[in-house]
Order: C-alpha cells, then sequence, then structure tokens
C-alpha cells in the first residue's frame, strides 16, 4: 500500500539521518566524544573544532550522503511520488538534529539540508558548495551558512519550478528545511544578536588578532 510504504520511507528518512557521523568518526578516529567537546553538537562544524578539519570534512561528507540515500530510497520505492522524496529529506534532517541513537540531540542540519538538496536535483551542489563556503569563510558564522544552505536550495528549486525543469514540491523542502534549521539554531541566532557567536573564516582571524593585540598591550602596561 502506497500510504504505508510513505510512512516507511519517512521513518527510514529519520534512521538514516539519525546516524551519529560526527561522533562515530571522531570517537574511531581521535578517540574523543564531540557531544563533551566545543558545541557539544555532533555536525561537521564541531568536529571539525574539536578534531580537525580533515575529520569535519569526512563528516560533513558523511551527514550530506546519509540524506541523500534517504531521498534515493524514496525515489526507488515511490518513484514519482514527490512528497514521498520531500517527506524523506525533512526527516532526515530531522534526525540529524534530534538523533535516536544519542538521546534526541545532534547537529544544527546543514550537511543533511545539502545533501537532500543535491539529491533532488545534483546540480544544485554546483550552487549551494560555493555559495555556502562563501558565507561561511566571509560572514564568519557557521549559524548563518547553514541558515544560507536552506535558502540557496529554495532559490534553485523556485527557479526549477518557473522553468518548467522542477516540481513545486521541492521547495517546500528547502521551505521546511529552512524552518528547522532555524528551529535547532535558536541558541545560535540568540548569540548572534547578542555579538557572542563563535566566529570562523576572516572574522575569527580578525578577533584572534584583535584579542592578541589587547593582551600585548595590558602585559606591557599600555605603553604603546
Amino acid at each position: 500500500m502506497p500510504s504505508v510504504t510513505f510512512v516507511l520511507v519517512a521513518v527510514a528518512g529519520y534512521l538514516l539521518g539519525s546516524i551519529p557521523c560526527g561522533v562515530i568518526v571522531a570517537r574511531l578516529f581521535a578517540g574523543e566524544d564531540v557531544r563533551q567537546m566545543g558545541s557539544g553538537r555532533t555536525g561537521s562544524t564541531n568536529v571539525m573544532r574539536v578534531v580537525g578539519w580533515k575529520l569535519g570534512l569526512l563528516t560533513g561528507i558523511l551527514d550530506t550522503l546519509k540524506a541523500a540515500a534517504a531521498i534515493w530510497l524514496a525515489e526507488w520505492l515511490l518513484p514519482g511520488n514527490h512528497w514521498a522524496v520531500v517527506a524523506a529529506g525533512l526527516a532526515a534532517v530531522i534526525g540529524h538534529i534530534y538523533s535516536i541513537f544519542i538521546g534526541f540531540k545532534g547537529g544544527a542540519g546543514g550537511g543533511p539540508t545539502v545533501g537532500a538538496g543535491v539529491a533532488l536535483w545534483p546540480w544544485t551542489a554546483a550552487f549551494v558548495i560555493p555559495l555556502g563556503a562563501l558565507v561561511w569563510y566571509g560572514v564568519g558564522y557557521a549559524s548563518v551558512a547553514t541558515i544560507s544552505f536552506s535558502l540557496i536550495i529554495i532559490a534553485v528549486m523556485v527557479v526549477r519550478w518557473y522553468l518548467y525543469q522542477g516540481p513545486w514540491e521541492y521547495i517546500v523542502f528547502g521551505v521546511g528545511a529552512l524552518a528547522i534549521c532555524l528551529w535547532a539554531l535558536r541558541p545560535n541566532l540568540k548569540r548572534l544578536m547578542n555579538g557572542t557567536e563563535r566566529a570562523h573564516g576572516w572574522r575569527a582571524k580578525r578577533q584572534a588578532e584583535q584579542a592578541a593585540a589587547k593582551a600585548s598591550s595590558e602585559s606591557s602596561g599600555g605603553v604603546p
């Protein structure tokens, strides 16, 4: 029955998304538990911060693949059912953020959002990856980059729908992913407004330079 298969697809998407790739990678290759370090999240940003960029990159790739797998499974079991595909992708994002395997905790949702978006239309990668990386480094906040992934996917899917190249249901995926990620990023958004959010890229370098200059000034008693 299609309705039963639809539910199974959504559940499978959630379970695939729940695989805590960051926990597994950090524990397997570095012997660390990222849940007890940094932000406590299991996504690629915290893994990168805690155990290095290589393992962070590996985590990001695995997080994208698990969501893509959820999309591919939905397309295989219910071909042509766009809502099933959307449900599977959103379920994977939810699973990543609220993993059943680690006490309903996880990452912020950026990796699986990208993975699902690319699985919906492979050329999405040509937009979301470089533009997302530009936001990550240029704006300097991983939380803003996570939000930008969904916004870019929405823009891509809107253009495809407008040009009669893709179904409008895929726009719903982007909007849903945006809403889910915004909910997960509530603490980050609060820190952004307070000016206490952890920076990356050029902003982190500038803050480090300012902190070093301030420390140097204080150690010399304020003498130039």
